[in-house]
């Protein structure tokens, strides 16, 4: 029998942890363990009305310190279940994606992530490419568009090339193989390049339909910081795996496609734009340096 400690990370999660927690009242799990990253909301107070739920008081270290941080509060686990706080799971959701771990290879398992009203969200990804920057998801043409979008692609149990961090199941040995999560990321990209790092390891990331979750959205908030760290996240990834010519064409690509979307109506890409210009604009919390590009 697979042990499961779900791990959930929360910032200012007061309106809907609670209801992610009552939802897992049968979810089988061996451990439920909360980390808040530093609320001055009633977060903590919520956490503690439920009984079995272990709370880690941290500082704001992060979504990755958060999960690597309830990952060594859970050293008995053979599978860890990463979860935001505005989720609600469905019911056989642990069975289900431990079931996907029967495979040898797999070593990251994504669920269906369903909206309030019950429809889908694209929630799987293709792996970041020059092409992909340009901004042209609305297309999707695989070539061009990062998001997965197709129905078909969600009907059946299907690898992937990363999921978003919302909800995934990440095996222990996979985990102790191909590291904790990056904490230099603080807030996005972290999922994506632990999933790409653990395809380089030889892991499959599994997507697996039969298991839900209803992601209601708006447990942390976003602003123009958030989106900042969002947009530069995506190039500090994508230059850390590729050359140092192919790192200034992809900011230039996010560059444009940014502008792009300030001209569609997104007035949070001004910010994004300003902080891919001029370094010292960036959030302090990524520690980025004075280069350009973001590495």
């Amino acid at each position: 029998m697979t042990v499961v400690a779900i791990v959930i990370v929360t910032y200012k999660s007061e309106a809907c942890v609670g209801d992610l927690l009552r939802s897992l009242d049968d979810s089988g799990a061996g451990a439920v363990i909360v980390v808040d990253n530093g609320s001055t909301d009633g977060t903590a107070r919520v956490v503690e009305e439920f009984d079995g739920v272990q709370l880690i008081r941290s500082t704001n270290v992060g979504y990755a310190g958060g999960v690597n941080r309830g990952v060594r509060a859970a050293p008995d686990a053979d599978a860890y279940l990463i979860l935001n706080p505005d989720l609600v799971v469905r019911a056989g959701l642990v069975d289900s994606l431990t079931a996907a771990l029967a495979d040898p290879h797999v070593g990251v398992v994504a669920p269906l992530v369903l909206g309030p009203d019950g429809r889908r969200q694209d929630s799987l990804r293709r792996e970041p490419t020059l092409p992909r920057a340009i901004g042209l998801n609305w297309t999707g043409v695989p070539l061009l568009s990062e998001y997965v979008t197709r129905a078909d692609d969600y009907r059946t149990a299907r690898d992937v090339d990363w999921a978003l961090g919302a909800a995934v199941m990440v095996r222990r040995e996979c985990y102790e193989e191909v590291g904790p999560w990056d904490e230099s990321f603080f807030l996005y990209s972290e999922e994506t390049d632990f999933c790409l790092r653990a395809r380089d390891a030889g892991w499959r990331t599994r997507f697996v339909p039969d298991g839900s979750v209803v992601h209601q959205a708006g447990g942390s908030g976003r602003s123009d910081t958030t989106h900042q760290m969002l947009i530069l996240n995506r190039v500090r990834l994508y230059s850390r795996r590729h050359s140092h010519v192919a790192s200034w064409l992809y900011w230039l690509a996010t560059l444009v496609s940014e502008a792009s979307w300030v001209v569609r109506g997104h007035p949070e890409s001004r910010a994004s734009i300003w902080a891919l210009l001029r370094p010292a604009s960036r959030p302090p919390e990524l520690g980025l340096g004075r280069g350009l590009v973001p590495r």
